[in-house]
């Protein structure tokens, strides 16, 4: 199944899109947020297969992230062996791991703003997973996959000075300024799509930037979820964020993110995003 959110900022309405026609999910859910999970599919599923949803023009409404108000937004790092070396590491023996504040998470298609006095705000395409089931200390890969609801595409949007210069050794001051994690623009559900072989890219200004695919992951989704619940308890609608492939600016090939540029990033099976970029101003 595929979902999305449509409307204005904060009153989106959840929607199912079957067969390119959306409806309405109102009826049975308030959003496509942590209560929604785990039995929200089959509810959806239910409730369209019986023609109890109405059907909603798309036309003109904004599209938000796939999914609302997660309690964590857990995030891998290096998990691609070509980026970690761009980056100047060996790739990792444990899944690095950080976090975003759940107010990173924006539209698709939203404008997002540069932090004052900003000069290294970066892109990453990443493929996100959302759980769907409460999960602690699981024991395999195979367990790992009951708990996946879907996933989605992020860029994982990333200010690099205050990640590496003035982090005190942790990442997330450079992850987590607000809307830094455009998603969307649908959420698929674990049953309609593989997330072993996706292609992965990114342009800036039209340039392409990221070419790869989720089969160079070091750390195999499935793999980064039974080894995560061996530390956190995973809850329904976590949002994990699993890495992401070489070619972004940290590398030194190309010139961070200025206000006025245009980032576009597509997972293959879940649609492209496109964010325009402009400057805060201090105080605002």
């Amino acid at each position: 199944m595929e979902f999305m959110r449509i409307g204005p900022k904060g009153s989106e309405t959840p929607v199912v899109v079957d067969n390119g026609t959306y409806y309405s999910l109102s009826a049975i859910t308030a959003d496509i947020d942590p209560d929604f999970w785990p039995d929200g599919p089959a509810r959806a599923a239910a409730a369209l297969a019986a023609g109890e949803l109405p059907e909603v023009d798309p036309a003109g409404q904004r599209v938000g992230a796939p999914v609302a108000r997660p309690s964590s937004i857990i995030c891998i790092g290096q998990n691609y062996a070509a980026h970690a070396a761009e980056s100047g590491a060996n790739p990792p023996e444990h899944p690095i791991v950080f976090f975003k504040t759940p107010n990173t998470l924006t539209g698709p298609y939203d404008a997002v703003g540069l932090p004052p006095g900003s000069v290294k705000s970066d892109w990453e395409v990443e493929l996100a997973v959302v759980i769907g089931r409460q999960a602690a200390y699981l024991r395999s890969a195979e367990e790992a996959e009951h708990v996946i609801a879907g996933y989605m595409t992020v860029n994982d949007l990333s200010e690099r000075t205050y990640q590496m210069e003035v982090s005190g050794g942790q990442w997330s001051k450079g992850k987590c300024v607000k809307d830094f994690l455009p998603a969307g623009p649908v959420l698929r559900t674990a049953d309609s799509i593989s997330p072993d072989d996706l292609l992965l890219r990114s342009w800036v200004n039209g340039e392409a930037r990221q070419n790869s695919s989720t089969r160079d992951m070091i750390f195999p989704v499935q793999e980064i979820i039974r080894d995560l619940s061996q530390y956190m308890q995973l809850e329904p609608g976590d949002i994990i964020c699993t890495g992401t492939p070489e070619g972004v600016a940290f590398s030194g090939r190309f010139p961070y993110l200025q206000a006025g540029d245009v980032t576009e990033i597509e997972i293959e099976g879940l649609g492209k995003q496109r964010q325009e970029y402009f400057q805060i101003e201090a105080g605002k």
